[in-house]
């Protein structure tokens, strides 16, 4: 006798450890997680599965599971003919970008919720987004889509798996690669007419007005931003090029830090703005996000004497830091609305991140007045009505800056600098407003590749000087280590040589995929030119080893999403497109080629070049779509050079030296130290046996592929062998 919903099992969710899918567990859809027991089940029962797959911040997903799951009459159409899997996209991306691909392919369209319909041998047959509980036009009506495709699952089931394994097999065909030579390419007239491409395409798409890139909704793409710094850095900060390249990165930071997706109060950036001004963002914020927009307000920093962009990521940093930081020191994933209360009129709880002009003028008193000003404050709200469709937020302010504080001053008879202090205080008033924090939700897993961007953003900070001090520098280098540590403790196994992707209440789970490994080692490498820890550096080649032997791909190079071992995926597809997070395989090539300049390492240079390589079909025709396999691609047009020091690190003469060898607006190169003891023997014993030593002094050598300078120790002298 089949389980209907009366007689359904229990919810299975209450028991797993992501967020997402704990929201799910009252649902009375008999929920499982994917694995061996559902698909053992479907296998059993001979019924097809029913696959959600969403995330926490998901809006859609949200009203799919308000208007749908929880509606008992659709339960019992999904508990009784069907197994019912609930999947979280951030713990199981591989998963997420099969079935999107397949998505993508019928329907043109890549949005979430990812509603697919699967054999119980997990080939999919149908699928799509968000479906209403009843027709909606143009959408289909769930309760119609469920009961027609248990009846051609009943009546047709011969030409629906005959159909799902055609379909598999020509999304397969389309992702094989081509085998990869062994000798290394000329890159160099490829490579060039690439970077030109792609500056010009970001040159067109720029926003004059607002900055970013296109229209609404914009996200951040941090990745194309430092994309144009690195155009800067290799054309020259003050030539024309380098002027309207750095122009750009201005605007966009200008325009996103003025708007509402920038949290004044709070800190952080939410994940994108529903409009073209960056006015109204989505009230999400992801850790992903913080990392990769902190190091271009970093890296920004460095071109420009504005104090302002080292402030803003000071502010990020400080953010993650009290809200999304585990005690022992890994990061949390996100943080957003509770969607349990929506957004109400005025009167109702107080919003987190929309403010109302009573709570506004209670608060600041006697600096309502410039502050309503500078924001655009209104007793009936300031966002627009397109924006508020269901007037939800009628009453209600979001904090876009509509005034430059100069102008504010100016009306108020104010010093900017006395205003710019009282705007510090009014803001800090606000953060700790009980209400402030009301209706908010943190999603407390802790993701490993994130955590890679994280470790990096706060290791590039600990280098920065003068912006911070040397306190705020220790703190920042201690955060980035605490959080490696994390990983190292939590998400590692040293045995297997193996990462895992998520941990949560002590568990770690799901397998780690190439993203993990590469964004790890990343933030690892970042990490040891900040410290010359070489622990750090050892790991990150440890991971390198690792992640070529479980993801490479040894006919067309390159590195496949997942691990070879798990059965479970149909399709190993490989990312080939930099979006909200650069592909595994451009953060991979980069990382090759820093490795090879640290260790000396032919292998590692060889593998960054057959991963250029491996996706060239793209970059070549559409090189915007992977600015940061680009920028790997300058590390290999380089001349790999090492900047090596010896002797006391901590001597005060070290410091002009780490200043000019560490300045990221030049050519492409890496920083070690030989020195001290211990882990160090590791270092030498990797370098080629006619590789200088000293014994004694301080100083730095410039060494690459082609020979090795003498030692200087003058920071004079070390730029000119930089600039040679």
């Amino acid at each position: 006798m089949e389980l209907g919903f009366l007689e359904r099992v229990p919810n299975s969710l209450a028991v797993a450890t992501s967020p997402y899918l704990q929201q799910h567990a009252s649902n009375p859809v008999d929920w499982m997680e994917w694995g061996g027991e559902a698909f053992a089940r479907a296998k059993e029962r001979d019924k097809p599965i029913f696959l959600s797959i969403g995330y926490s911040t998901c809006k859609d997903c949200e009203q799919m599971a308000r208007e749908s799951f929880s509606d008992e009459a659709i339960a019992g159409l999904l508990n009784q003919n069907f197994v019912s899997i609930k999947l979280d996209r951030d713990e199981r991306p591989d998963i997420d970008r099969v079935y999107m691909t397949y998505v993508q392919a019928v329907t043109g369209k890549r949005v979430w919720p990812l509603t697919v319909w699967l054999t119980p041998d997990l080939m999919p047959f149908f699928g799509g987004s968000y479906f209403p509980p009843e027709d909606r036009d143009p959408a289909p009506g769930f309760r119609r889509v469920l009961n027609s495709i248990a009846e051609g699952w009943k009546d047709d089931r011969a030409k629906v798996v005959a159909e799902a394994s055609r379909v598999v097999a020509k999304l397969a065909e389309n992702i094989e690669t081509a085998p990869v030579g062994e000798s290394e390419p000329d890159l160099t007239e490829a490579g060039g007419e690439a970077f030109e491409s792609a500056y010009t395409y970001f040159f067109e798409n720029f926003d004059e007005q607002y900055g970013g890139f296109g229209g609404a909704p914009k996200f951040p793409r941090s990745i194309n931003l430092e994309f144009l710094m690195r155009c800067a850095a290799l054309q020259g900060g003050s030539s024309e090029s380098g002027r309207e390249a750095l122009g750009m990165v201005q605007g966009s930071l200008v325009g996103m830090a003025k708007g509402g997706i920038h949290d004044v109060v709070d800190g952080g950036f939410h994940q994108y703005a529903v409009d073209d001004e960056w006015r109204m963002p989505s009230f999400d914020k992801m850790l992903f996000d913080q990392g990769q927009i902190t190091s271009v307000l970093i890296g920004f920093s460095e071109f420009s004497d504005d104090p302002r962009y080292a402030a803003i990521a000071r502010e990020v940093l400080g953010y993650v830091s009290r809200e999304l930081k585990h005690p022992a020191g890994g990061f949390y994933a996100a943080e957003r609305v509770d969607p349990s209360e929506g957004v109400e009129r005025q009167g109702a709880l107080p919003h987190p991140y929309l403010w109302t002009e009573a709570e506004l003028r209670e608060t600041l008193e006697d600096d309502f007045s410039w502050f309503a000003e500078l924001y655009g404050i209104q007793a009936e709200g300031n966002v627009p009505p397109k924006y508020d469709a269901g007037e939800r937020m009628l009453g209600l302010n979001v904090l876009h800056q509509i005034q430059p504080l100069d102008v504010v001053a100016r009306s108020h008879s104010m010093e900017l600098a006395n205003l710019a202090e009282l705007l510090g205080q009014a803001l800090s008033k606000l953060r700790t407003k009980p209400s402030s924090k009301r209706r908010r939700l943190r999603d407390d897993k802790i993701v490993t590749s994130w955590n890679g961007w994280m470790i990096g953003a706060f290791a590039r900070a600990a280098t920065l000087e003068p912006c911070y001090s040397s306190s705020e520098r220790s703190e920042y280098l201690k955060s980035a280590e605490l959080a490696a540590e994390f990983v190292r403790v939590h998400l590692w196994d040293q045995e297997t040589g193996t990462l895992r992707h998520v941990w949560r209440d002590g568990r770690a789970t799901g397998p780690g995929f190439a993203a993990d490994y590469a964004n790890i080692i990343s933030g690892l490498l970042e990490l040891y030119e900040a410290r010359f820890d070489h622990r750090w550096l050892r790991w990150a080649d440890e991971l390198q080893t690792s992640m070529d032997a479980q993801f490479w791909d040894r006919r067309g190079g390159g590195y496949f999403n997942t691990s070879v071992k798990d059965e479970s995926v149909i399709l190993r597809l490989k990312d080939d497109r930099d979006s909200a997070e650069p592909s595994a395989n451009s953060v991979a090539a980069a990382n090759l080629f820093r490795l090879s300049a640290l260790l000396s390492d032919e292998s590692h240079r060889k593998r960054g070049y057959q991963t250029i390589q491996s996706v060239r079909p793209i970059w070549a025709k559409t090189p915007w779509v992977m600015p940061g396999l680009l920028m790997a691609m300058e590390w290999a047009l380089s001349s790999e050079r090492c900047v090596t020091f010896y002797g006391d690190i901590s001597d005060s003469n070290y410091g002009a030296l780490l200043s000019v060898a560490r300045d990221r607006r030049g050519a492409r190169r890496v920083v070690r130290w030989i020195g001290g003891e211990g882990m160090n023997d590791w270092l030498e014993s990797r370098l080629p046996a006619d590789f200088p030593r000293t014994e004694s002094g301080f100083g730095a050598i410039v060494s690459s592929r082609t020979g090795c300078s003498d030692l200087v120790n003058t920071a004079l002298d070390l730029g000119k062998l930089l600039l040679a």
